[in-house]
């Protein structure tokens, strides 16, 4: 049975409008839903986690056992949800998904599956620095892993990575395989009180939100600014002049839009069109 979810219709802050109301001519798109029942909010995060994972292997964010997304436990506040090792996120279903809690002990979770050590550490050590954190995406992606050589933040060079202004950081650091928990601490500072997007130097990109949705979206998000980054970069090699965003206008498209139920709602269409494909097969919940 699917959550008994109430998709609220975003209310006016005062005199302002929200950014939902305000890119919505017409009728106001769904924002956030609510649920009576905290098992029922469980579920549906379980639904959308394993929605992004279908998402993420539509567009090839796949290397062999790397990649984990995390999403915090609206029961057990003290614990998250990952994927298992091992298994390709295109096959992933709600079921599927691995309790555990900030200690590492597993709380609920198939016996013969377990979860991958480093990405332990790291979505551990963010979860436990940022309350305000409820989903991590990391994936090691093309595009991110090869910016990533760079060690240096984004540029805002188009009005979409506005998103991350004044929000990304750089872990400008490489000690192998994360291993141990002082890496993870590391990570977490470079993110920072605020941050949405972090780039890790030699390994990929890391996003944070709070719904899976809103990280899943900036994952792809800052995934395509790489790309557009490095093809900017190309080109200036040869002499074309960047013009980037001037602050001011940076700062705008960033409260306008890099809000945590605009955000939420960018997703929609990405896990909408997984609906379709699939039928909703991977809501499978048994």
């Amino acid at each position: 049975m699917a959550p008994a979810a109430v998709y609220n219709t975003p209310q006016t802050r005062g005199n302002d409008p929200t950014p939902i109301q305000a890119m919505s001519h017409g009728p106001t798109i769904p924002g956030l839903p609510s649920f009576k029942k905290l098992e029922e909010k469980r579920q549906w995060q379980l639904e959308h986690m394993a929605g992004a994972f279908r998402v993420f292997a539509r567009h090839g964010y796949t290397e062999g056992m790397s990649g984990h997304i995390s999403v915090r436990d609206p029961i057990q506040e003290d614990a998250f949800w990952m994927n298992p090792l091992g298994v390709h996120f295109g096959m992933l279903k709600a079921s599927d998904m691995i309790l555990v809690n900030l200690d590492g002990d597993i709380v609920k979770g198939s016996n013969d599956r377990p979860v991958n050590s480093a990405g332990f550490l790291i979505h551990a050590a963010i979860h436990r620095a940022r309350p305000d954190v409820h989903a991590i995406c990391h994936t090691h992606s093309t595009f991110g892993r090869a910016w990533s050589t760079f060690a240096r933040p984004l540029e805002m060079i188009n009005q979409d990575v506005c998103n991350f202004y004044n929000a990304q950081g750089v872990y400008a650091e490489y000690g192998g395989l994360v291993l141990g928990v002082e890496e993870g601490r590391k990570m977490a500072e470079a993110l920072g009180s605020n941050g949405k997007g972090l780039t890790l130097m030699n390994h990929g990109l890391l996003t944070v939100g709070q719904t899976v949705d809103e990280a899943a979206y900036l994952f792809r998000l800052m995934e395509k600014s790489c790309e557009a980054q490095l093809l900017v970069e190309a080109a200036a090699a040869n002499g074309i002049q960047k013009q980037i965003i001037r602050d001011e206008e940076a700062a705008y498209n960033f409260k306008m839009a890099s809000e945590a139920e605009n955000l939420y709602c960018e997703f929609q269409p990405e896990y909408e069109y997984e609906l379709f494909l699939t039928g909703g097969a991977f809501k499978a919940w048994f």
